[in-house]
């Protein structure tokens, strides 16, 4: 792949690159079936993930169709948005994050990792309870391929697949009981998810907080590279609506 493919023309007007809004890139594209819509706002049903997909030039009706969609009141996560709320809108959470993109890295089958399935979800969540990777929700297994590693039958280390834009696939919940870390395997489990990435011929991305030094560390060393600075927001809808249109989900 070569970079005027990865991160667009070098000259001329830049086109649009799927990594610059891509939840909304996953919701009308790879992940369409998931949407949920109302005019160009689109996002994840609320118990499969946070993400949502808000246009990058959004303006006064899109932010009354997303006060719509949300619900009068109601805290809003508004990941990877650098813009400016408008009036009425209350910005409650605000942490600086990084995206990081993997199109050279080398991923690797794991002989230990197993596929985690919908009977597993309650112990995947009791871990990132645990140790907090970021947003896993009830239904977020349904977004892609989940890898665990297990010891003596209990789950002790995981990774998979959150957003899915056109050619690329985040790697997401990468997360170790904290009494097996220091066994490398975070990283077993990276490679190993980047590696069913790669062979479906798509390249892997993450996002991670800007102040978590040592995760980036980590994925540096592995070959991923900072692509853009970013932002993880949440802000609280206004209380009222202007009208009384309803959200509608994708056919």
């Amino acid at each position: 792949m070569t970079k005027a493919h990865r991160d667009g023309p070098t000259t001329g007007p830049r086109a649009p690159h799927p990594l610059d809004n891509p939840a909304l890139a996953s919701l009308s594209g790879p992940h369409a079936r998931f949407a949920e819509r109302r005019g160009r706002v689109l996002r994840y049903p609320v118990d499969v993930s946070p993400w949502l997909g808000l246009p990058a030039d959004a303006d006064a009706d899109d932010w009354a169709d997303l006060t719509a969609l949300a619900g009068p009141g109601c805290e809003v996560p508004l990941p990877g948005f650098r813009g400016t709320v408008p009036d009425g809108w209350e910005v409650t959470f605000h942490v600086e994050g990084v995206q990081l993109v993997g199109d050279g890295i080398a991923g690797a089958p794991d002989a230990e990792a197993v596929r985690l399935g919908p009977a597993d979800v309650p112990e995947m969540l009791d871990l990132v309870t645990r140790t907090r990777p970021g947003p896993f929700l009830p239904r977020t297994i349904e977004l892609g391929t989940y890898l665990g590693i297990r010891r003596e039958g209990a789950l002790i280390a995981m990774a998979g697949e959150r957003l899915h834009p056109p050619g690329w696939t985040e790697i997401s919940a990468v997360c170790t009981d904290p009494a097996f870390r220091g066994e490398g395997l975070a990283t077993r489990l990276i490679l190993a998810v980047a590696h069913g990435i790669q062979e479906r011929g798509e390249s892997p991305f993450l996002h991670t907080g800007a102040h978590n030094t040592g995760a980036i560390r980590l994925y540096e060393s592995l070959g991923f590279r900072l692509r853009r600075h970013t932002a993880f927001l949440a802000a609280r809808a206004p209380e009222h609506l202007t009208d009384d249109r309803a959200a509608v989900a994708v056919p």
